[in-house]
Parts: structure tokens; C-alpha cells; sequence
């Protein structure tokens, strides 16, 4: 074994003991390598070891610290309830939600129909729900056509279908700088190397693109960007359409969120023949019973469909025909309409109890950004806010060079009560001012 890892093992050691605990800073790679008699090279391939498990994290301009774990309890966050608050994960269910959803889904249980409903289905759906959820995507200035539209069993598979159509294994696709975690992982999965795109606050900025050498393709947040809420604005998004044109590569537009939002057109108004759309029902309506959608531009449906059924991506019968149900009976609509208001709720408490601090959001998204004050890190603070029994999610997530990490958390605000949402920030704003060194939880 080399020795920068039997290096890292007695480090990871170290770490699995509790001597170097969360939020620790690891010494300057220069005065490692001194400590240990090594060169200041292997220092940092013994650093870049800790970082690739996980066990480490870099952030720019401040050193290499220690990785918050997992919380393997669930430590209360105000007594006496005992409870784990996640601000990690978006799934929006308002309490109306599952008696909307089994109107509809009662007349499928019928023997008759349901028979039906248990065999396989194609990437192509039904012309019934093409026809629904091109109406549902609809918005001024984009209508699009049922005939280029497929279905996956979800968001995250109508990506990974795009992407596996457009990159072959090997290739490099840009993404935003913070970019959706998911992504990571099926780009790994795919043998893809993702290349980070500058971005500025009204998103990716074209010369990036231009820049970052040869790409095959693009994948993009427009609209209420995750993490950072960013929506880009129309004279941008003509600018990246110029850019894809010129350049003759495809983008992969994610609106999962922009149900949310009245923004501009998406990406695909401006170069539908360079844009797959993806979109999906996961957070309009559950993320248990959900489907994806994929709006293709004519010169590649058939690479993304033959994508969808050699990686079993392709969705269900059962839960194409609740979509179906749900998009033309107006369940769909209904339930949006009720996650923009809560939405909107949610934020005016973020405003309430983070006012003071540097956090960015959009008024409309289920998700924020908050930039830490001073002296707190990021895996520092989400280790102290899980003693507290709130998961949040560090910045590193989102980076796609990990080292690179910004000193940022995002909270994901849909999952908790009101009222528990309510507490959970009271508490994370009296932690951020209370400081590290106040934060042990007896």
C-alpha cells in the first residue's frame, strides 16, 4: 500500500476514536509534511485521501477539517420531544394532500382496471398523459409537444437519461459550480467528468461555457437553482442559447422547481433544438408515487428513449395512470397552488428568524442558502445543529471539487410543521451567534 494511505488510515483511525473530532482543522499540509518527515506533495495526496472517503473536507482560503458524521441518535430539540427536524430533504406534504391524491387513486383499485394497470410500459407513455403534462409544463412563451416527450420513472431517471444520450462515458459536461448533489453520483455512474461553471447572481455566465474547454453537453438550474434560489433572468438565458448554438452542444434544463415560481420561458424557448427538458411530479406531488419527464428535441428523442429502457428508467404503468388521473381531474394544479402558498409561508418565517444573517433565498422556493458568520464552519455547524436534532446539509454537497467547499449550509424548509420549522431556525439563529466554542449540547 502506499504510503500516503497507510498516512490516511492512522488519520481516519484517529477520526473513528473521537480524537480528531468534527469541525477539527488539520494542520497546513507544509507542517504536516514536517511532523511526519514527508514530502509536502504526499501531505496533500494523505489530505486528498481523508477528502475522497469522506472523512475530511477543504475549504477555500481556511484548511482542511474534519467531516461531520451522520447523527446515529436523534438528540432532542426542545424538550420533551425527542425528534429529528431534516432540513436536508424537500419533500412537500401539506396535510390536504393525501385525500386529494385518493379520490383519484380509488377508482384504479377496481380489479378491472387495475388489471391494466400492471403491465409494462414504454418511454412514450400514453398520448392521455403526454397531453396532460405538456399542458401542465405550459407556460407564456413555451408550449411543448406532446409527440417529443418521454416518461421516467422520476426526475433524477429523465437526467440520467439525458445525460447517458448525450455523453459517452469518458466525456466532461459543465454544470453550475453549486449544482444539484444527485448529479454527482450519476455522472459517476456514467463515467462522466463534470467541469464547474463560474456563475454570477443571475447564474451561469456564458463565457464559462465558452471556456471551459470541449464539452458535450451542459446540465442547468435556471430556475430557483438548488441551493442558491437563483432564477436567471430572460436576457441570460437568450445569452446561454447563443452560447449552445454556437457552440453545438445540448443543455439539460431541470425545472423541477419552477412550478413554483412566474418567471421567464424556460432555456428551451430560446434553443429548443439544443435543450432537453427535464421536469418531474416529486415535489408537485410526492416523491413516492412520482413520474418523470423528459422534452426532447426532435434529433435525439430516439437516444434518449433507447437511454431510458437499456437503464430501466422508464416509468410504470400504475403510477402513469395516477399521473394521468391527477393532471387531468386538476389534483396537480390544486396541489401547486397550495405548495406556493406554503412556500411562501415558510420563507416569511426564514425572514423572520434569519434576518441578521447573509442568507439567500428566493420568496417562492423551498430552499435557502446561508453563507456562515465568523468563526463557524460548515461541518462544524451542521454537527452542532445535529446535537440540536436538526439535519441540514453543508455546502460541500454541492461543490463539485470538494475541496473547494464554501463555508455554507442549505436548509431545505417543506418537510417540518410549521411550527416546528418555526422552532428548528429559532434554534439554528441562536446557534450561529452563540459561536463554536458555546455549542456542546450537555
Amino acid at each position: 500500500m502506499d504510503d500516503y494511505r497507510r498516512i490516511a488510515d492512522v488519520l481516519a483511525a484517529e477520526i473513528a476514536s473521537g480524537r480528531l473530532r468534527a469541525g477539527d482543522r488539520l494542520p497546513p499540509q507544509r507542517h504536516f509534511a514536517r511532523r511526519h518527515g514527508i514530502a509536502s506533495s504526499t501531505a496533500a495526496r494523505v489530505y486528498g485521501e481523508l477528502i475522497r472517503r469522506g472523512l475530511a473536507v477543504g475549504e477555500t482560503g481556511r484548511g482542511t477539517f474534519v467531516r461531520a458524521a451522520a447523527p446515529s441518535s436523534e438528540p432532542a430539540l426542545a424538550e420533551p420531544a425527542r425528534a429529528r427536524v431534516d432540513l436536508e430533504l424537500n419533500f412537500p406534504m401539506p396535510p390536504e394532500q393525501p385525500a386529494l391524491l385518493a379520490e383519484s387513486l380509488g377508482g384504479m383499485l377496481r380489479p378491472d382496471v387495475l388489471a391494466g394497470e400492471l403491465i409494462p410500459m414504454g418511454a412514450a407513455g400514453t398520448p392521455a398523459v403526454r397531453e396532460a403534462a405538456a399542458a401542465m409544463m405550459s407556460q407564456p412563451g413555451w408550449i411543448p409537444d406532446p409527440g417529443r416527450l418521454l416518461l421516467a420513472g422520476n426526475g433524477r431517471q429523465a437526467i440520467a437519461a439525458a445525460l447517458a444520450a448525450l455523453v459517452p462515458a469518458g466525456d466532461r459536461v459543465g454544470v453550475e459550480e453549486l449544482t444539484y448533489p444527485l448529479v454527482k453520483g450519476i455522472a459517476s455512474r456514467l463515467g462522466i467528468t463534470l467541469v464547474p461553471l463560474t456563475m454570477d447572481e443571475c447564474g451561469v455566465l456564458p463565457e464559462a461555457i465558452r471556456s471551459a474547454g470541449p464539452l458535450r453537453a451542459v446540465y442547468l438550474q435556471p430556475t430557483l437553482h438548488n441551493p442558491l434560489g437563483v432564477t436567471m433572468p430572460e436576457q441570460r438565458r437568450a445569452e446561454i442559447a447563443a452560447t449552445l448554438r454556437e457552440l453545438g452542444i445540448y443543455a439539460v434544463e431541470d425545472r423541477i422547481y419552477a412550478f413554483l415560481r412566474d418567471g421567464p420561458p424556460p432555456l428551451a424557448a430560446f434553443a429548443p433544438e439544443h435543450v432537453i427538458v427535464v421536469d418531474s411530479l416529486s415535489k408537485r406531488v410526492a416523491p413516492g408515487l412520482t413520474v418523470g419527464f423528459a422534452v426532447t428535441p426532435e434529433s435525439i428523442g430516439g437516444r434518449v428513449a433507447s437511454a431510458l429502457r437499456s437503464g430501466g428508467w422508464t416509468a410504470p404503468r400504475f403510477a402513469v395512470g395516477a399521473a394521468t388521473r391527477w393532471l387531468t381531474e386538476g389534483t396537480v394544479a390544486t396541489l401547486q397552488e397550495i405548495k406556493r402558498r406554503d412556500a411562501a409561508a415558510r420563507q416569511q418565517l426564514l425572514r423572520e428568524h434569519l434576518a441578521t444573517f447573509a442568507v439567500a433565498a428566493d420568496p417562492q422556493a423551498f430552499h435557502c442558502w446561508w453563507r456562515l458568520p465568523d468563526p463557524w464552519r460548515a461541518d462544524t455547524f451542521v454537527a452542532a445543529a445535529a446535537r440540536r436534532g436538526i439535519a441540514v446539509t453543508p455546502g460541500a454537497a454541492f461543490t463539485v471539487v470538494v475541496a473547494h467547499a464554501p463555508n455554507a449550509v442549505r436548509l431545505a424548509l417543506s418537510a417540518p410543521p410549521l411550527g416546528t420549522l418555526a422552532t428548528a431556525l429559532a434554534t439554528l439563529a441562536a446557534l450561529a451567534r452563540s459561536g463554536p466554542e458555546d455549542s456542546e449540547v450537555e
